[in-house]
């Protein structure tokens, strides 16, 4: 059996430490691109989502490269996501593949669907020595997401610039090999220095903007255009609503974006009071969470024709009003060229830099100053 799963960011570190475990040959597909976007485009049904159609194309690219299982997760709830591996499989079983899926049906569906697909993927180990494995493994990415966490904050603090982006790299491939608790922990106390020893300005001032959005476009840079380095890169600290062991984990408490999903819903709620489906949600409460953390603006990335989060797109206006804080959607599909993405991304930075600049002048002048600036400038008091 010869495994491949689709990428949505660092996945494929994480499913390569699993398989070592477990004895199975994993194949990762080739990085997405453009022409895993033409195969995907090619196959598939034209008013799938983005994610659908290049998840499609790393699976054919992963057939051609040698793979021969294919394991897709499941899910449950309104978003369509929880039918992409049926899809997945009619589609690539009428272009003429030949392959084995598996589903992984997430815990919430039933936990002896789930202990036994992990039993498929993981032979001749007992349920201890699966959940031994899993526990480690699991560990290993979430450092992962720990290191990434630090890189989308620190990145806009960097002297010279690439130099955080090397170091993530360089972290990265010093965890990857480790493989016992006490070499993940050497590992990670390494990987954490290489980072922190990346030469800083903290006095420099940077904008604070929040990411919220559909979980594949976050996650999988090849979608979202890489615009969190590109964002580093032009001085911005990042906070992302969701980190990928966050996701996975059947806990709520998301301990690597550090706010749980309780926490978000009560936060969401004055505004949306019941689960949507996706993160339509979620968009909401961090939009509210971001503004109340003072952060000076968010941006919302989604696939076209993503119902949750189209959803959250029709109350985030509110929300800014009402908070005060700049918001930005983005809706990404085949067709969105990455040209068009930085012009507005610029633009709205722009916006967020002047908007600062501004309200620190109103501060540093103090409150009565603040009043008469407000009286000069005609604005209502």
């Amino acid at each position: 059996m010869r495994v491949t799963t689709p990428h949505m960011g660092k996945l494929d570190r994480i499913f390569l430490d699993l398989f070592a475990r477990t004895g199975i040959e994993y194949i990762a597909p080739p990085k997405t691109s453009a022409r895993t976007l033409q195969l995907g485009v090619r196959y598939s049904p034209e008013f799938a989502c983005l994610p659908l159609k290049v998840t499609i194309g790393n699976f054919i690219e992963a057939l051609e490269s040698g793979a021969d299982t294919l394991l897709m997760a499941g899910g449950v709830g309104p978003c369509r996501f929880g039918y992409y591996a049926e899809i997945q499989k009619c589609v690539l079983e009428e272009a003429g593949y030949k392959f084995n899926m598996i589903v992984l049906e997430p815990p919430a569906a039933g936990w002896k669907l789930f202990i036994d697909t992990v039993k498929i993927l993981a032979p001749g180990k007992s349920i201890y020595q699966i959940w031994q494995i899993i526990k480690v493994s699991f560990r290993k990415a979430r450092i992962m997401d720990e290191l990434e966490k630090y890189v989308l904050k620190y990145r806009a603090y960097e002297v010279n610039r690439g130099d955080t982006t090397k170091a993530y790299k360089k972290a990265l491939d010093i965890i990857q090999p480790a493989m016992t608790n006490e070499e993940i922990t050497q590992a990670a106390e390494e990987a954490f220095l290489i980072l922190e020893s990346v030469e800083k300005d903290m006095d420099r001032p940077v904008l604070k903007v929040g990411i919220v959005g559909e979980f594949f476009v976050l996650l999988e840079p090849f979608t979202n255009f890489d615009i969190e380095e590109y964002l580093g890169n032009m001085g911005v600290s990042l906070e992302r609503s969701v980190y990928l062991t966050d996701w996975i984990s059947p806990s709520s408490k998301n301990p690597v974006m550090g706010i749980s999903d309780s926490e978000i819903a009560k936060a969401a709620k004055p505004y949306l009071n019941h689960f949507v489906g996706g993160e339509g949600l979620p968009s909401v409460g961090h939009t509210i969470i971001y503004a109340k953390e003072g952060l000076d603006g968010v941006i919302q990335l989604f696939p076209f024709t993503c119902m949750p989060d189209t959803i959250a797109k029709s109350i985030l206006p509110q929300v800014s009003r009402d908070f005060d804080i700049p918001i930005i959607s983005f809706v990404i599909d085949e067709q969105t060229g990455r040209a068009g993405i930085i012009t507005r991304l610029e633009a709205f930075i722009d916006l967020l830099a002047s908007r600062k600049k501004h309200k620190d002048r109103l501060q540093a002048l103090g409150h009565g100053a603040h009043r008469r600036e407000l009286a000069r400038s005609g604005a209502a008091l």
